[in-house]
């Protein structure tokens, strides 16, 4: 099974480890960086919405404070990271800046995406992004996590932000070809995984352990590729040293590991948000329950007739029509004592009533499944 050319309008994910990025004792590996970004920024040109999970700032950190072996102390790698994330991001938007193309730096933490709210803020923020033609750099937010809460290794973060951002393909670039039957590091017969499922039980027993400088091996990427499929993402494990890998991968030439969501993206994303408890609920007019059962569109305030249950802003709602049926449940994007002062009010009157210029939309389509039962 061969992957499809990257289609225009695509969210795609690309996660790049320390290995890569990073030269041991010399810091950032600039000349392939500079070739990545080549690559993506002609991909970007076709239309493709792109974000970069980058490792590399704790490496980079430590060559720059003269430190040849990775910290044991969590104050320690934070403050590597402090040093490193400058000249990583740096690095990026130097390189972009002459195809013209913008980037903006997102620092998450584990809390930034299991609490809904900063969920939907983080969503917001990378979408927004992307809309405007900019390619988000994400990595973690090393400079202030504990080492109990921190995601553990870049292909877990990219993951994450391939579920928030609802990407069609992850993409883990590695120092290996892919995903091997046996560590080709120590068998010689092992072979090639060109393409599996994601979910397949026999892949467990192929994984090996990562490299010193990184934190995540191919343990940690096919977990990032489950994780992927649980929103119907893809994921392309591929060899950042393959000369153009990105071209190829984006013209559709087979290259290293395909791991394949059992289920299209919309489906997939659609049953995880009708399977979240509904915390409250929005009784919606007649108007409002017609298009949405109809037409898929956004929940909007003038719509909303009123609001039960104490909910904040991420926590799922139900929208029930006035007698009392489900028509759809979807993530609110306020509070339930500010949803119930803009019920019946236009969007544009939202700064007005609230003091503050807020979303359009109570729900959002994007976060917003249909009961079909009612239709």
């Amino acid at each position: 099974m061969s992957t499809e050319a990257f289609a225009p309008g695509e969210v795609l994910v690309f996660k790049l480890g320390s290995s890569l990025l990073t030269d041991p004792g010399k810091g950032l590996a600039v000349t392939h960086l500079h070739s990545w970004v080549d690559q993506i920024a002609q991909l970007h040109g076709r239309g493709s919405r792109i974000v970069i999970v980058s490792s590399g700032s704790v490496v980079e950190g430590m060559n720059r404070l003269g430190l040849s072996e990775r910290p044991e102390s969590i104050h320690q790698l934070q403050a590597a990271a402090s040093v490193g994330q400058s000249s990583l991001v740096q690095a990026w938007e130097s390189r972009f800046h002459t195809y013209g193309i913008l980037t903006g730096q997102v620092l998450l933490t584990h809390a930034d995406l299991r609490s809904r709210e900063r969920y939907l803020n983080a969503r917001s923020t990378l979408t927004t992004l992307l809309s405007m033609g900019v390619i988000p750099i994400v990595n973690e937010n090393d400079t202030v996590v504990t080492d109990e809460i921190r995601f553990g290794d870049n292909d877990t973060l990219a993951a994450l932000v391939a579920n928030l951002i609802s990407a069609s393909t992850l993409v883990l670039m590695t120092d290996q070809m892919g995903l091997y039957t046996a560590d080709p590091r120590r068998s010689t017969n092992s072979e090639l995984v060109t393409s599996a499922r994601a979910s397949d039980a026999s892949l467990d027993a192929m994984v090996g352990m990562g490299s010193a400088l990184g934190r995540g091996g191919m343990i940690t990427k096919l977990a990032a590729a489950r994780m992927a499929a649980r929103s119907g993402a893809n994921t392309l494990i591929v060899s950042g040293r393959e000369d153009n890998v990105i071209r190829r991968i984006a013209d559709g030439e087979p290259c290293g590991t395909l791991l394949t969501a059992d289920q299209p993206l919309l489906v997939s994303r659609k049953q995880w948000l009708a399977s979240l408890p509904a915390r409250g609920g929005i009784v919606v007019d007649a108007g409002a329950a017609r298009v949405l059962r109809s037409q898929g569109v956004s929940l909007l305030p003038v719509g909303a007739i009123r609001i039960s249950g104490d909910f904040k802003r991420g926590d799922m709602v139900s929208c029930v029509n006035e007698q009392g049926e489900e028509v759809a449940r979807g993530l609110s994007n306020y509070a339930a004592e500010e949803a119930e002062k803009l019920c019946g009010h236009e969007s544009y009157e939202i700064e007005r009533v609230l003091d503050y210029k807020g979303d359009e939309e109570l729900v959002h389509r994007d976060n917003m499944v249909i009961n079909t039962s009612v239709l």
